[in-house]
């Protein structure tokens, strides 16, 4: 009898045990991931940070120019299917700054006199920044928190920007 009981006790736990694995590999594979703006290192693939985004969150990379030495804001868009660039606002004229319209962008002026430039729509590939070495490049999240390039991967860094669902 005791032997019986012993049996009946380890299928019991045994059956228990495996139910209990199926609904943990379930719960993993079928949870909602969750997307990320991931920054790695270009050279070491070096993962710098990730941060939670959701379709329809806007990034901004900030930056002096260096031609110009006034403040330039490049502004992204997270949709579905990639990372898009929507607008660049800037407030002087100068070598890399763009001074003619194409396609459905436009120029509208801001308040504090600053230029921008939308109507980009158009899908980022491969997003990469070298992080300066006399100015900083600022990363603003959609939160409005904002990361330095600088302190957190380094000068001359070679960043790629991407989305990653996790």
């Amino acid at each position: 009898m005791s032997n019986k009981r012993t049996l009946k006790f380890s299928i019991t736990a045994a059956a228990l045990i495996l139910l209990g694995a199926v609904l943990a590999a379930a719960f993993l594979l079928l949870r909602p991931k969750k997307e990320y703006l991931v920054l790695t290192s270009v050279d070491s693939g070096e993962e710098y940070a990730a941060y939670p985004v959701k379709t329809g969150d806007e990034f901004g990379i900030g930056f002096i120019h260096s031609v110009n030495k006034s403040p330039l804001t490049d502004y992204y868009e997270v949709r579905e299917d990639g990372i898009y660039v929507v607008r660049t606002v800037y407030y002087g004229f100068g070598a890399g700054v763009q001074t003619e319209l194409e396609g459905n962008e436009t120029l509208e002026y801001g308040e504090d006199g600053s230029m921008i430039v939308s109507g980009f729509d158009r899908k980022m590939n491969d997003l990469i920044y070298f992080v300066g070495t006399v100015s900083d490049h600022t990363l603003t999240l959609p939160d409005g928190a904002e990361i330095s390039l600088r302190d957190l991967c380094g000068r001359n860094a070679c960043v790629r920007f991407d989305l990653e669902q996790r």
